[in-house]
């Protein structure tokens, strides 16, 4: 996420985004109101929400046991996808060198 302008002509960039997710999950409103004060839009702030999230999520160890629950659960099911399609390209490189 790098810097980008508004239609206002305003620089939005990676500390704009963090403190507007920070102000949502803080100040208990909802994120239209957010959203409207800050003078973005909704499906903005809500994509910033979901990437800072995940990338709190993923990013290592957490004391909170439920949230490493999840960030466990969340990293076995990337390892099964990868391993999934690392399976699918060996099949299918197999049966390309047989023939």
């Amino acid at each position: 996420m790098g810097k980008s302008k508004t239609t206002k002509g305003r620089v939005i960039d990676a500390a704009f985004r963090r403190e507007a997710v920070r102000i949502l999950a803080t100040s208990g409103r909802t994120i239209r109101a957010v959203a409207d004060d800050l003078g973005i839009g909704t499906s903005s702030l809500s994509a910033w929400k979901r990437k800072i999230d995940r990338a709190d999520l993923m990013a290592g160890p957490h004391d909170d046991v439920e949230k490493e629950l999840a960030r466990l659960r969340r990293e076995i099911e990337l390892l099964r996808a990868e391993r999934d399609l690392l399976k699918k390209a060996t099949a299918f490189f197999a049966r390309e060198t047989s023939r």
